[in-house]
């Protein structure tokens, strides 16, 4: 919950005079102060990408010395790894900012916002126990220790399928039914 006035908070300190000028006006304030969660919500976001894109990297790594190493047994379970990764991270990279048309019968409140926030934002210790498996499992090939291969990216399928289905659930929580 901190973190998420922290970054919302940084945002309206960080706005110059000719918005806090604007964001005095009644109709424009309220838009102002949506835009400035979405932008939370798109750092965070964006954070979490990066870290499994550099994660992804790193599973490359170790695939091209498993390669090197003709480890064939796990080369196949290692690609699928890979793209499971790049699927996931492009999911995260992609995902809503929380924008309804104006037609739209369910709207985007500033409470809904603020719910997306807050679960990115638990989203973040998920991806770092997911970059640190990574770590580990790339140390350890890359100190010529793949006897664990095979149970390592078994683990990590299972937790990154983890993660997709709590990311998947960030829709109902953005419109409150979860």
């Amino acid at each position: 919950m901190s973190e998420k006035k922290d970054f919302y908070e940084k945002a309206k300190k960080q706005m110059g005079l000719s918005e806090r000028i604007l964001a005095a006006i009644p109709g424009f304030r309220g838009y102002k102060e949506k835009e400035l969660r979405r932008e939370s919500d798109r750092l965070i976001r964006n954070h979490l990408y990066r870290r499994l894109s550099v994660a992804k990297s790193d599973l490359k790594d170790v695939f091209q010395k498993m390669s090197d190493r003709r480890l064939f047994d796990v080369l196949t379970s290692m690609d699928r790894l890979v793209a499971k990764f790049d699927r996931v991270a492009e999911k995260v990279n992609h995902a809503s900012y929380g924008y309804t048309g104006f037609f739209n019968i369910v709207k985007v409140r500033e409470a809904s916002l603020d719910r997306m926030i807050d679960f990115d934002n638990q989203l973040v210790d998920d991806v770092l126990k997911i970059v640190d498996e990574v770590d580990a499992f790339k140390s350890e090939v890359m100190k010529q220790e793949p006897g664990k291969a095979k149970e390592r990216i078994q683990h990590l399928v299972e937790t990154l399928e983890a993660f997709e289905e709590t990311f998947d659930r960030r829709g109902e929580v953005i419109l409150g039914v979860s």
